[in-house]
């Protein structure tokens, strides 16, 4: 495969280097996988050397996508696993990465749902959407219980926001007849995540006034 004929600073991450073999810039790796594995220039690079370091090149470069993924938002760690596997990253690369970002404190699945039941909680959402919305993005049910129970502590409901939900649908029904607004109006909340007893007496409420 010839042998490594430079060993240069990345310009974009000062902990890593480029390897150059036969002229070729080939590797972008950290530092110390470079003098883990032996390699100085004039280095012959064998199949083994090329998997050994063509591995530290998938981990680095898997690991500056997350880094440009949640530079633009946040992610729950399941969710930014499957977007770099979909865009071609090895399954070993990603969990590599996915461990890298979550010790430098970048993924955190806790801090994402409560984070995240902060911000749609105010936008309309209930809990059971909210619960259904975090675990598509593969948050563990343990983890986000305790993120709505943190939010909703038990007999600390607030009917502010399906109430205003419920006043707003029913004014875009119209005239419909009480029987078809308030299936609908149950329905419209369900899918918001707001169901139960204290949902059944706010569309009553609305109806009536």
């Amino acid at each position: 495969m010839g042998a490594v004929t430079a060993i240069e600073p990345d310009p974009r991450r000062s902990a890593c280097v480029r390897i150059h073999v036969a002229r070729r810039p080939c590797y972008t790796v950290p530092r110390e996988s470079v003098a883990a594995a032996g390699i100085t220039i004039g280095t012959a690079i064998d199949e083994r050397a090329h998997e050994t370091l063509g591995r530290a090149a998938d981990a680095e470069a898997t690991f500056r996508a997350a880094l440009g993924a949640l530079e633009l938002r946040s992610y729950a760690r399941a969710d930014l696993g499957r977007r770099l596997v979909r865009r071609g990253h090895p399954r070993a690369a990603v969990e590599a990465a996915l461990a890298r970002a979550a010790e430098h404190g970048l993924l955190d699945d806790a801090k994402f749902a409560e984070d995240f039941i902060e911000s749609r909680s105010v936008r309309g959402r209930g809990p059971l959407r909210l619960q259904r919305d975090l675990s598509a993005m593969g948050v563990a049910r343990q983890t986000i219980d305790a993120a709505i129970a943190a939010h909703w502590p038990e007999g600390a409901e607030n009917p502010d926001v399906p109430l205003a939900l419920a006043r707003k649908r029913a004014a875009q029904l119209g005239a419909l007849p009480r029987t078809v607004k308030r299936r609908r109006l149950l329905a419209y909340l369900a899918r918001r995540g707001f169901t139960g007893r204290t949902i059944t007496t706010i569309v009553s409420r609305v109806l009536e006034g």
